[in-house]
């Protein structure tokens, strides 16, 4: 059964989707980490919701477990669960979770749609790559369609068909359309607020009544502002 949100204990920058006693669903704004790196160990997505549901008492056994991630300059819907069950559940069926993600990529994009495929690799500097070589890489597939386009940015709606760190970035910046603000992944000549790419939807068998869910984020304004407006058809997938 769905909770109510106490706004008291809402965590700042981070809006609530979805909570019950299994699940809690969040839209995650850019800038924020998911979780503590060695740098920063306070100011996550984790810490701001452990907080949340412990509702500012520290002799709570209230907790939060990480399903997934996502990267600091990506926005949008981040799943967390709230029993080490429900986490084990999710976690073996996340590659039949069905992710879909938007992206401003630079350029207009010859092909409409499509999948991308490459073995990733990552190197000792932490950046991913593709290889030919499959004994070097793990397989990994994006699919994609163009949403909308402009002379110098395209809107993409992309599902992702396996979960490799930085995944997207690689493979659109492989094809030689990277995101809009990807700094590491492209090469940006000019400044951008924040990298376009944002997890949109999320659809998953829930980890305790098997019951199909969808959760959804809003569309980022800067993402529309670059293309010139955008308007989601639901029927759309």
């Amino acid at each position: 059964m769905k909770q109510k949100t106490n706004t008291r204990f809402l965590p700042k920058g981070l809006t609530i989707l979805y909570e019950d006693r299994d699940l809690l669903v969040v839209d995650k704004p850019a800038g924020l980490l998911t979780i503590a790196t060695e740098s920063e160990k306070s100011k996550t997505a984790y810490a701001a919701l452990m907080d949340y549901v412990k509702k500012g008492s520290e002799r709570s056994k209230n907790r939060i477990f990480i399903v997934h991630r996502l990267d600091r300059e990506t926005s949008g819907t981040l799943v967390f669960a709230k029993t080490e069950t429900a986490k084990q559940t999710l976690q073996e069926s996340w590659e039949k979770t069905k992710k879909i993600y938007l992206a401003v990529t630079h350029g207009v994009w010859k092909e409409k749609s499509g999948t991308i495929q490459s073995y990733l690799v990552e190197s000792k500097a932490h950046r991913v790559y593709s290889t030919d070589e499959p004994e070097l890489g793990k397989l990994s597939k994006t699919k994609f369609k163009v949403l909308k386009e402009t002379n110098l940015y395209s809107l993409l709606e992309i599902e992702l068909l396996t979960g490799r760190k930085n995944q997207i970035r690689v493979h659109l910046s492989d094809k030689k359309h990277s995101i809009v603000g990807d700094t590491k992944y492209g090469n940006e000549t000019r400044s951008y607020p924040r990298m376009a790419l944002h997890s949109f939807s999320i659809q998953l068998t829930h980890p305790y009544n098997n019951e199909l869910l969808t959760f959804e984020s809003k569309i980022p304004a800067y993402f529309t502002g670059l293309v010139g407006g955008y308007e989601r058809n639901t029927n759309e997938t």
